[in-house]
């Protein structure tokens, strides 16, 4: 793995090289042109300026001074090719532009100029330093240290560090070497210890957006009092969990960083997400609320402790809040009915895998004030008497995105009912997980989601989901090349027992290519269609669009409209 810290070492003994073989290949060019023009025989002057393409012109009359291949002195001068290394600098700054830095790493070690250049400061504004993730690989914070003091600077607006390298001396560096970072990823789920941080006195202090990977047994109260003081101007906070990294067996939970305190010291947040922290419960919620009202977006999906005491206190306080995500939180009916919905602003949510009751959700989604983006993925009591009040009543009337999938209450009736009166301004749709939603369904509603840019659709066949008919794929995909110019995701559930298809698939494939243009991702379970389908966009060069429901997901969060703000890494 190559280190960022070769990017210190120099390389001038390739420098020479470089310029050697460069003159070489000009002196060849230069002897190929003008070779034939000191050629002396007459008789290979005139056979070559016969022999000449059409495009050059002979200079002189009669073979006399244009022989050869017919190059004049006057009117066409020979034509020398140039160089990589005679490109001007701004189109190599902007070639290097689309590779990835450690990419930049190597060409850095080619010659000084390519030196300068991979290491001007407009390649190196998002720097990660986690491996794990695809980031650059870093052997210890004084390897760091130099890099900063020599590289870094403040054209640098994005950093992420591992827990290895984040210590004062490290964080003093960035503080005062980058003033314009704004987004900064502290990744701590790895750590076995922290580092000393009574010397810590400085912290980049104009933050915009800080991200903390907790871990699940060190606590954070050392390092966050040293930096309380720099949050003030943080407007994203993501603290994230170690949910996925969770067991079945109850383990002890600790609270390994104050909430309290956080909110006490950045009263600017707008974006809040708490993602699969499992001590966070409606008590740090009630804290968050007394000090955010600028809070716009509050994310607890997989926060199980959630049961929403909490919210009609958020609802009354932060009046600016239009986003609640709440996914596979343990929210109650006792708490949830109290809220006043009917006075929030809230427009964009999602309550996918939540245990609500029937009532429960046909009282808070009738009192809401109508929906641009909507998720019951999993809510098995959510059934076609709450859907057809929700259109009745108005409250789907600006739906731009709503996730049904494994609904298990609500019929194919209702759902086409709800797309043939709301598909025309829907972006984004999920019907997986729906055993009697076959071909024709999607035949008879895919003309009215012209605008859709994502679709999840069909049903991976399994012991508690049996398909009872096979679907032919070929028939919806052809709708969706005449119908869905902007889909741009598109996942289908369908396993390959179930799916047919036929010799003529690929050119159905090429249709939806070519007519929906901006598609990139395109999800299906693997098996030979799958392997049919991604040869076909490998030819067209586009090696990146297929993927395998095995290790992809499609969502619709894109469609949030703060979705750039909850990305984390």
């Amino acid at each position: 793995m190559d280190s960022l810290y070769s990017i210190t070492r120099e390389a001038h003994h390739r420098e020479g090289g470089q310029q050697t073989a460069s003159q070489s290949m000009v002196d060849r060019k230069q002897s190929f042109v003008d070779g034939p023009r000191k050629a002396t025989n007459p008789d290979r002057r005139s056979s070559g300026a016969d022999r000449r393409p059409s495009y050059v012109q002979a200079g002189g009359g009669g073979g006399g001074g244009g022989g050869g291949y017919g190059f004049s002195h006057d009117h066409h001068p020979p034509q020398i090719s140039k160089t990589i290394q005679q490109l001007p600098d701004k189109i190599l700054l902007h070639a290097f532009s689309y590779l990835k830095q450690r990419d930049l790493c190597r060409l850095a070690h080619v010659c000084k100029k390519w030196r300068l250049l991979a290491y001007d400061g407009r390649l190196w504004t998002r720097v990660s330093l986690r491996p794990e993730y695809g980031g650059l690989y870093v052997m210890s914070p004084d390897s760091l240290m130099s890099i900063i003091s020599v590289r870094f600077g403040s054209t640098l607006q994005y950093l992420e560090l591992s827990a290895e390298l984040i210590t004062p001396a490290v964080l003093h560096e960035v503080a005062n070497r980058c003033p314009n970072l704004k987004n900064l990823i502290l990744d701590f789920s790895n750590a076995m210890q922290l580092h000393d941080f009574n010397d810590l006195n400085a912290f980049p202090c104009n933050l915009r957006n800080l991200t903390i990977c907790l871990s699940e047994v060190i606590f954070m109260e050392g390092f966050m009092r040293k930096v309380y003081q720099s949050l003030s101007s943080v407007e994203v906070l993501h603290l994230i969990g170690t949910f996925e990294l969770g067991d079945d067996e109850e383990e002890e939970v600790y609270e390994v960083i104050n909430i309290g305190k956080i909110k006490a010291h950045t009263p600017n947040l707008r974006i809040v997400n708490f993602y699969g922290i499992s001590f966070v419960d409606d008590s740090h919620l009630e804290l968050l609320s007394s000090n955010c009202i600028h809070l716009e977006c509050l994310a607890l999906n997989y926060c199980l402790r959630v049961k929403g005491a909490a919210f009609k206190t958020l609802i009354q306080r932060c009046k600016k809040l239009k986003t609640l995500l709440l996914q596979h939180c343990g929210l109650e009916d006792q708490h949830m009915k109290p809220v006043e919905w009917e006075a929030s602003r809230v427009h964009e949510l999602d309550l996918s895998s939540t245990e609500l009751s029937s009532d429960c959700l046909m009282d808070m989604l009738l009192r809401s004030n109508g929906f641009t983006y909507l998720g019951l993925a999993h809510c098995e009591f959510f059934d076609d008497k709450i859907l057809e009040e929700m259109i009745k009543k108005g409250k789907l009337d600006h739906i731009r995105a709503i996730d049904l999938s494994h609904t298990v209450s609500l019929t194919e009736n209702a759902i086409y009912q709800f797309l043939a009166q709301r598909g025309r301004s829907l972006e984004g749709l999920m019907v997986c997980g729906k055993p009697k939603l076959t071909e024709q369904f999607f035949l008879n509603i895919i003309p009215f989601v012209k605008k859709i840019r994502i679709l999840g659709c069909g049903t991976a066949n399994g012991w508690f989901l049996r398909m009872s008919t096979r679907i032919h794929i070929d028939q919806i995909v052809i709708c969706l090349a005449q119908h869905c110019p902007k889909l741009q995701r598109l996942e289908v559930q369908w396993d390959p027992d179930t799916i047919r298809y036929s010799d003529n698939s690929s050119k159905f494939i090429d249709q939806l290519r070519m007519k929906s243009p901006s598609i990139r991702s395109v999800t299906l379970s693997d098996g030979e269609y799958f392997e049919m389908v991604k040869s076909n966009f490998e030819r067209a060069d586009r090696t990146t669009v297929v993927r395998a429901t095995t290790n992809y997901t499609t969502s619709l969060v894109s469609l949030l409209s703060c979705y750039k703000d909850l990305l984390f890494n």
